[in-house]
Parts: C-alpha cells; structure tokens; sequence
C-alpha cells in the first residue's frame, strides 16, 4: 500500500455540499458558543485602534463559522471602542472549498459581516499542523471538528478504513500519532496566540468506556467498498489505500497534555465540558417514523464529510467524474443500508477553553 498520508484527508465534499449536511458538525459547535462567548469577556485586548484577530482554525465552507463568529463578534463589540477593526482569518487546507466560503460569507443573511463594516475576513489555505499565522498575532482562536483529522497515517488498517475499527498494535499507533497530532496543534496556537488571549476548541468525542455508534455507518460502507471490489467497480489496490484519518479523541486523551499540572506550556486549562451532541435527524424521525428520510440525513452527513476522503484513493486517471461516480455508488449503497438498520448516531462533543499566559 502506498502511503496514505498523501491522500486528501479533512476535504468535504464541495459546491456547498458540506453547508447543507454538516448538521452534527454545527449541532456541536452551538453547544460550545456560551464558553466563546465567556472566553471572550477575559480576553485580553489592549487599547488602542490596532485590529482584534480572531483566527477560525478548520472553517471548511463557512456556513459552520457563521453562529461563531458572529457571537464573538457581538461580545467583543461590548468591549471595544467603536470602528476598532475585527479580523476573521479563516483557516483550512489548501483543498478547501474557498469560493463557497467566500460566497457564505458574502451573501447569507445570517453573516457575521452583513452588519458590521469594520469586520474584515481573510483565509489561509494551509494545513493547522502548520504555522498558519504570525506569532503573538491571534486574540482569539476557534476551532470547532477539525483538529478530529490526523497529519498523517503511522500505517493502514487491514480489512477497514476506520480508525476506532482497528485494534492491538495498529491502534497504537494511531494514538500515538494522535496524541502527537493533539500537541502539534497546541504548540502551534500557543505561538500564535497572544498573551491573554484564548483558544476555544470543541472536538467530536469518543466515551472513556464503549464506543459511538457512528461505527454502524462506518461499518456499512466499509461492507459497501467490499461489494465494490468483487463486482469490479474499484480495484483491491484502490481499496486498500482508502484510509479515513478521522481519530475522535476520547476525554483522557484530550486532557492528556495538562494532565499533571493544567498546563502546556504557555497554555492553561480554563474550562472542559462534554456534551451530548443532539440528533435533530433523529427526534424527525421518531415523531414521523420516516426511515427513508433518516438514512438520507445520514448518508448526507456521512457524503459530505468523509466521502471526499475515501475517494482521493482512486487512481487518477479515474478523474473527477470518476469520484464523483464512486461517491455517488457510496452513498447510495450506504443510504439503502442506513434504511434497513435505523439507529441514532449517538455523537458527544468535547469543548476545552485555554489561555496564554507565558511560558510555566
């Protein structure tokens, strides 16, 4: 198998297709806004007209960034002297769809600039495991799924494409890729941020004990994939490159790092919250029993979000119809599976609130 860690990981699927289907994703997010919002009451942000940073850390197509930003927006608002500039920097790899992030911000009527003329939006196409900005230049930092994709593959996982699928030795390895991927980042935005300032993370999160039930659906195209090799439709070879570098963190692992004294370096440990992340996929479908329109939700959730990946394993020459062609069979397959297995998915949230304040 050829290294994965070429594979295109953490890229939704475009033309707006994440906005649409990313309900989990901002379900997630909207738990975590009152700690944003606190978060910002403690900034700390010096006089003077220089502009406010906000740094959104994996915004993919922006629709998921609106409700954030425009609550740290409004609270910074309550702090500042009028017409201080804010400046949003989007930030998410190179691949990201940039002109439908562009477009949201330009056009929704919920944007976070529709009423603010001194809000100034930018982006960095570059990967978080990556200095992304200039040091001490971020105020405040958010970042609400994204630091969910690992940097790259430590090795495959026989027989599946999911991380939380693989045992013994093999999962190992990914926690500890992991668990190097988790300092990374933290290093990183501790030498973006400024002194006072905060970084406000949420993650997907696994339980201590047990597993999320996002398994099933995972579980169901990883059936679907082998179906597709024994009718001919992928090769062995194209299959066994598929790797989704997906890792949800478990509590103990997020928290390892400030684990013995709340710090991280420059970094403290404000605040952790889990929350069960809510299903409105599921309530629908226990008030109108409807099992077609719940595996359509899911298999849309499930499209938009990890599809993309699976599909960069291709050979090239399939080109882009040739993805679009395998996502399409995926989904479809998976979407008619979910039909005849209704289950929640079951997903909780992690959310931590950290500040700089100089190295220990």
């Amino acid at each position: 198998m050829s290294s994965a860690s070429t594979l295109l990981q953490g890229v939704t699927e475009a033309r707006g297709s994440y906005n649409r289907h990313a309900t989990s994703q901002a379900a997630g997010g909207a738990l975590a806004l009152p700690l944003l919002e606190k978060a910002v009451q403690t900034l700390t942000l010096g006089g003077g007209d220089s502009p406010i940073v906000i740094a959104d850390y994996g915004s993919s197509q922006g629709k998921n960034s609106l409700a954030p930003m425009r609550a740290a927006i409004a609270a910074l608002r309550q702090r500042l002297l009028p017409r201080r500039p804010i400046c949003v920097v989007h930030v998410d790899v190179a691949e990201n769809d940039f002109s439908t992030l562009f477009n949201v911000l330009d056009t929704a009527p919920d944007s976070y600039i529709s009423e603010d003329p001194d809000v100034f939006p930018s982006a960095v196409g570059r990967s978080f495991y990556r200095s992304v900005l200039p040091p001490d230049h971020v105020h405040l930092g958010w970042s609400s799924h994204a630091a969910v994709w690992l940097s790259r593959a430590p090795t495959s996982i026989p027989g599946h494409f999911f991380i939380p699928s693989s045992t013994g030795a093999i999962r190992a390895a990914f926690e500890r890729q992991a668990a190097d991927d988790w300092e990374t980042f933290l290093k990183l935005r501790a030498r973006e941020l400024r002194v006072g300032g905060r970084l406000v993370a949420t993650l997907p999160s696994l339980p201590d004990a047990g597993t999320s039930q996002i398994r099933q659906g995972m579980n169901h195209a990883n059936a679907l994939l082998a179906e597709m090799v024994a009718t001919g439709e992928i090769t062995a070879e194209e299959r066994g490159r598929m790797l989704l570098l997906s890792y949800p963190r478990r509590k103990s692992e997020i928290l390892a790092p400030f684990s013995e004294t709340g710090r991280f370096g420059a970094l403290l440990l404000e605040q952790s919250e889990i929350f069960p992340v809510p299903d409105a996929a599921w309530d629908e479908y226990e008030r109108d029993r409807d099992k077609g329109k719940l595996a359509a939700n899911y298999a849309g959730f499930f499209r938009a979000t990890f599809m993309p990946s699976l599909a960069s394993a291709l050979a090239p020459e399939r080109g882009a119809e040739g993805r679009q062609r395998f996502i399409d069979r995926l989904a479809e397959g998976l979407q008619r599976r979910l039909t005849e297995e209704p289950a929640p998915l079951s997903v909780q949230a992690q959310t931590i609130v950290i500040a700089k304040e100089g190295e220990a």
